[in-house]
């Protein structure tokens, strides 16, 4: 993984210098909370409706066991105990107190790490595959062009100073882990027919009050000029945008508006503007950083046998265990959805395990998913069930990666000031529903994804089913939604009818489910029932 040099820890350092003297100004009330809102949120820091939460980033989800015990101490010490995984593969705080949010940020640059652009109007946190540098059916390790990627648009006047914020993603398989479509810009590695390396662009997609799916707008563009083609994307969108609404703001707004091939011929105008500049990345400066990113050094000759001979264990396995590129190797998923439980969130007690297990059997590396888990992603197969033993004496060994109860949920109205209703005791019912293990291995894949508002931090519009907590005349109702998808064959979830209230929700959501058990076709999974039927059997299923 990346580490930093001089330039990175000084500019982190200085950084957080900066951030005490905004604070110390603001407490002292040398400057109000509308100047102190946009200083504020460039670090990470947004006002909640009990106290202030801070978004710390973790690049392309990678860190360490140094970093995840630093993220345990904050909890212990800033918090109350627990961190929140989020679906941008970072952590939050729910619960700061403002005069110690320096303190925060001086403790995480000690372990590099920061919360800068992990909101405002920036470059966000930019996405991986989670399985990056491990997984089996990659071409590469992508994480070594999102470094870039990071390092090239951190304060670049281009990518500072944006109508919105704007969302990077960058995988390197076939099968989509990373929501890739749902992207305000999202790059796929390819090769092409001469076996060159280089990237699907797409552009456009984002979720909200208007979801839209992003387009392929490049079948093929050589590695070595991504930046070029960037900054062409970021000039056409800075040019055009409605600066001056907030609800025509994203890029995906434009995008639709202009058409997707009017957009794609002024980037592609812009593009060669750049490329004349020759402002892409020196080839020296990806092979600097690629060094960081050189795999670990795997043994030869493991076994690949499991001992399954524990059915606990051996269900664990099916469920959470992923092929990895390294005969002898597998790739390690951690539930963070217990039964009952909040979607995401791990105490400091079980973060430290978290560290504890990847420093001894993951070459140290750990990884965030945008589905609110985590990942150990180079785990020996005879360690296992050493790994399984600790992570369930832990509470962290549920076997339900994809399953019903793997339900992604933002932190809805029990925490944010923009959301209608409540999300976490809505997941928190709809587990405890489905807790029957033998049910859900039945039902199979079925992804739920659970929204309190209209901006879809739980990313319901990628729901098989979704949900979007609204407010009808001061009460909280749910709609449901049915049909989307994060993954290679993205589609938009279609809103089903009238909504619900929370009691209702539930029952609407079995429902669907037992409508779709009565539906489907030898291996079908509820997506595939879905597509095959449409909507009108699970409507009548619903709403009689």
């Amino acid at each position: 993984m990346y580490q930093y040099d001089k330039y990175d820890q000084g500019m982190v350092d200085a950084r957080v210098e900066e951030f005490r003297d905004q604070v110390r100004r603001r407490i002292a009330g040398d400057i109000n909370d509308d100047q102190f809102k946009p200083l504020r949120l460039k670090n990470g820091l947004y006002l909640q409706l009990h106290a202030y939460m801070l978004r710390v980033a973790i690049p392309y989800g990678t860190f360490n066991s140094l970093q995840m015990r630093k993220l345990a101490d904050i909890a212990r010490k800033y918090d109350r105990g627990y961190g929140h995984f989020t679906t941008r593969q970072n952590i939050q705080y729910n619960w700061i107190k403002l005069e110690e949010a320096p303190d925060i940020l001086a403790e995480l640059a000690t372990v590099e790490m920061h919360a800068i652009q992990t909101s405002g109007e920036s470059i966000r946190n930019i996405s991986a595959d989670q399985y990056a540098g491990a997984a089996a059916d990659e071409i590469c390790d992508p994480r070594p062009w999102a470094e870039l990627i990071r390092q090239a648009t951190t304060f670049h006047p281009e990518f500072s100073y944006l109508p919105r914020k704007f969302k990077i993603a960058v995988i390197s398989a076939a099968e989509d882990r990373a929501a890739l479509r749902w992207h305000d810009c999202a790059l796929r590695i390819v090769r092409n027919e001469a076996g060159e390396e280089g990237f699907e662009v797409y552009a456009g997609g984002g979720m909200g009050r208007t979801p839209f799916i992003a387009y392929k707008i490049r079948d093929f563009l050589p590695a070595q000029q991504i930046f070029s083609y960037l900054q062409a994307i970021l000039r056409v969108w800075n040019l055009h945008a409605r600066r001056d609404n907030i609800h025509k703001q994203r890029m995906k707004i434009l995008v639709h508006e202009l058409g997707e091939e009017e957009f794609r011929r002024q980037v592609e105008e812009e593009f060669q503007t750049f490329l004349a500049l020759g402002t892409d990345f020196p080839q020296a400066e990806y092979d600097r950083i690629a060094e960081y990113f050189t795999p670990p050094p795997f043994e030869a000759g493991l076994s690949d046998e499991i001992d399954r001979s524990d059915p606990d264990f051996a269900l664990w396995v099916d469920r959470q265990v992923a092929e990895h590129k390294a005969p002898g190797y597998a790739i390690a998923n951690i539930s963070l959805k217990p039964i009952g439980g909040i979607a995401g969130d791990i105490s400091a007690d079980q973060m430290d395990i978290v560290a504890d297990l990847a420093e001894r059997y993951s070459f140290d590396e750990i990884r965030a998913t945008h589905a609110q888990n985590l990942v150990l992603p180079h785990v020996r197969k005879a360690d296992l069930y050493a790994v399984w033993q600790a992570l369930d004496a832990a509470e962290l060994a549920d076997a339900n990666l994809d399953l019903i109860t793997d339900i992604i949920a933002c932190p809805g109205l029990d925490y944010c000031t923009l959301a209608n209703a409540r999300s976490i005791p809505l997941a928190q019912k709809i587990s405890e529903r489905f807790a029957d293990m033998e049910r859900q291995l039945d039902i199979g894949e079925l992804k739920i994804k659970i929204s309190g508002c209209i901006n879809a931090c739980g990313h319901h519009h990628a729901g098989q089913i979704g949900i979007l907590g609204v407010d009808r005349k001061g009460t909280e109702n749910y709609q449901l939604l049915l049909g989307g998808s994060g993954a290679e064959d993205t589609s938009q979830a279609k809103i089903t009818g009238p909504g619900f209230d929370e009691a209702g929700i539930v029952d609407a959501v079995e429902r669907t489910v037992e409508r779709y058990r009565e539906l489907r076709e030898p291996g079908e999974r509820f997506l595939d029932t879905y597509r095959r039927v449409g909507l009108d059997p699970f409507k009548e299923a619903i709403y009689g």
